[in-house]
């Protein structure tokens, strides 16, 4: 008697990482607490043979960055199967993070990966009010509690404060990326000053893996009959009706997010 099921064909679970990075905030769609779930299910359901990563994503919070590619590497090494990141249009900064967190990271020729750095932008509104005889008044107890107040002039130690926070999370994101791909990147390169590339350009820089395709790169890695296990996350049930002013808000944000690193043919 021939028992069918020992020959399943392999699985690999496939995960769409879509969006701008953040914890909950306005237009953000990837967080820790928002992906948890579906990472657990993705690594334990049905025994995959891999995990892959489909990434499309400008970055944003670096906390989340840093706590989704921490549990990917650690269910990865819990089940013992083996991650593959798909760069789709961009995996930059934060997205970056998610790759590397990969064992290993494929993207398109025309792919944008990189932008490892860390970065803080505001506007300055201190001349335009004081055009308009308008006066800032602002009452703090505690002589730190404000910093770079949009309507005042900039102040150097707030400067200096602001470059203590951004050199830090900017540390630890070479470190991230220096013990996932250290044996891996270019030498006499400097590939952490926040510059992107493109596909080819990154896997010349050992930044990616390869230039292949989720479907066609799965077929060789895991046999012609390989099965895909799509996961994705839910629309809350209100979404699914109609969008929200906050909705549409959040997609302008996001839009703007992806703009910075998109081309058009």
């Amino acid at each position: 008697m021939k028992l069918s099921f020992l020959n399943r064909p392999p699985r690999v679970a496939v995960i769409r990482l879509q969006g701008v990075i953040g914890a909950g905030a306005r237009g953000a769609s990837l967080s820790d607490a928002a992906l948890a779930a579906l990472f657990e299910r993705a690594f334990k359901r049905r025994k995959p043979a891999a995990v892959a990563l489909v990434i499309n994503s400008p970055g944003g919070s670096p906390v989340q960055s840093s706590l989704i590619g921490a549990r990917i590497r650690r269910l990865a090494e819990e089940q013992k199967v083996p991650v593959h990141a798909f760069v789709e249009d961009v995996a930059a900064s934060g997205g970056y993070w998610l790759a590397s967190s990969a064992d290993f990271i494929w993207a398109d020729d025309s792919s944008v990966l990189g932008s490892i750095g860390v970065i803080s932008a505001g506007f300055g509104f201190a001349e335009l009010i004081a055009r308009h005889g308008i006066e800032r008044r602002v009452h703090t107890a505690g002589q730190s509690k404000s910093m770079l107040d949009p309507f005042r002039p900039e102040k150097p130690e707030d400067v200096e404060r602001l470059n203590r926070l951004l050199l830090p999370i900017h540390a630890a994101f070479k470190e991230q990326v220096l013990a996932r791909r250290k044996d891996r990147l270019a030498e006499g390169r400097d590939l952490f000053n926040g510059e992107i590339w493109t596909g080819r350009e990154a896997v010349e820089l050992g930044l990616a893996d390869g230039i292949a395709h989720l479907v066609p790169k799965m077929r060789e890695l895991y046999g012609s009959k390989v099965r895909f296990l799509t996961y994705g996350q839910r629309k809350p049930l209100l979404q699914r009706f109609g969008l929200s002013a906050e909705d549409a808000i959040g997609m302008i944000e996001e839009r703007a997010a992806f703009a910075q690193f998109q081309a058009r043919g």
